[in-house]
């Protein structure tokens, strides 16, 4: 039987976690070593409870052979931790994985890599914004590597490929799911030219416990990681710190003291992440460590959103029907922003914009300075 077989029975052990399997390996050298120990041996070693050492006199071969016949398939790859194509940046972590299972390209693992996290529902300017970096960051030699979550890994992802660069999603679920599942399509472009990673067996479900874990290794792979937007109680805070235990670099968005998905950037910023303005604030902190193309170039103004052509003037909303004035709010986020770039975020007219903006302001809810118009806190 190969040797891959006995990692991935040794993966599917019930009671052995990341640390344990660890140590068993320091212990016996390899997965095969283990099973091929005596019962008592097994029944001694402090590392293994009892239905632990059960299952290894009698693993579930059948799964595991489902488990190869995937490997087998084009673009899918099993990783071992003492394999030399094994992420060398993801090793030094305290807890890396023992395994990892990728479909799409394995060596991209390899190369300078940024995290890029935030809220899963962010401010429009929020989605804009981790698109746009990531587009940029992209193009000077950085891949973008998130977590495939709705937000902003979805939009850091988009904005990777939107310059036609690879992306690394790492996924909570067995790379036979896509969690959420409106995001498959987005996996499927992500596997055709970057990668999917996850250290969870075929069939996990999408469980809660397994997010935070997760986390440890979109840090771990990456150089370091920048918050877009996040919220005070955010899994992204989580992913930031984890990056600072794993000494890397953590970079911060800032945004408008009104909008609560800027105050966990805050936080971050007041604990020591460099606060962010352009890629330049990234670049210069992430050079000495990697090898960027030459001639680094300031943050390129990308309008993701564009104006729908298809939209006439009787698609128009009335301005002054109320319920409109809430979707268009949402339009202006919490950041200041001119009436160019709400025609390109609501694809409406100027005059339909002018008059909604007038009725907005009337009722408090928005003000006007320098041709800019910033949304009030309510």
């Amino acid at each position: 039987m190969d040797d891959i077989a006995y990692w991935l029975a040794l993966q599917r052990t019930p009671g052995i976690g990341t640390i344990t399997m660890i140590k068993l390996l320091e212990q016996f050298d390899s997965p095969r070593h283990i099973f091929e120990t005596n019962l008592a041996e097994l029944t001694n070693s402090k590392l293994l409870r009892k239905n632990s050492v059960l299952y290894l006199k009698s693993p579930d071969w059948k799964t595991i052979e489902k488990d190869l016949a995937w490997a087998e398939q084009a673009n899918n790859h099993i990783i071992t931790i003492q394999n030399p194509a094994y992420p060398s940046l993801l090793k030094e972590i305290a807890d890396p994985p023992a395994l990892l299972f990728v479909t799409g390209d394995p060596a991209l693992l390899q190369q300078n890599q940024l995290a890029i996290v935030g809220s899963r529902n962010p401010s429009r300017n929020g989605n804009e914004t981790a698109a746009a970096f990531a587009g940029e960051l992209s193009q000077q030699g950085l891949i973008i590597t998130s977590g495939l979550a709705l937000g902003i890994d979805g939009a850091s992802h988009a904005g990777a490929l939107a310059t036609n660069n690879p992306t690394i999603a790492v996924i909570g679920t067995g790379l036979d799911k896509v969690y959420p599942a409106r995001h498959h399509q987005l996996a499927v472009k992500i596997s055709e030219t970057g990668a999917l990673v996850s250290e969870f067996s075929l069939g996990t479900p999408p469980i809660a416990v397994n997010f935070p874990k997760r986390n440890r290794i979109i840090s771990g792979l990456s150089l370091g990681t920048l918050v877009v937007e996040a919220a005070l109680k955010s899994g992204s805070l989580i992913t930031a710190h984890m990056a600072i235990e794993q000494n890397r670099e953590v970079f911060a968005i800032p945004g408008s003291i009104n909008n609560p998905l800027s105050k966990g950037c805050h936080k971050l910023i007041r604990e020591g992440a460099k606060l962010v303005e352009t890629t330049h604030d990234i670049l210069e902190e992430l050079a000495p460590l990697c090898e960027l193309n030459e001639g680094i170039a300031p943050l390129c103004e990308l309008n993701i959103a564009r104006v729908d052509q298809s939209k006439t003037d009787n698609d128009e909303p009335d301005p002054h029907n109320t319920e409109h004035h809430d979707k268009f709010l949402h339009n202006i986020g919490f950041d200041p922003i001119s009436i160019d770039n709400l025609v390109l975020r609501s694809g409406l007219s100027i005059d339909t914009i002018t008059s909604l903006l007038l009725v907005l302001e009337l009722q408090g809810k928005i003000t006007s300075s320098n041709g800019f118009y910033y949304r009030l806190k309510t």
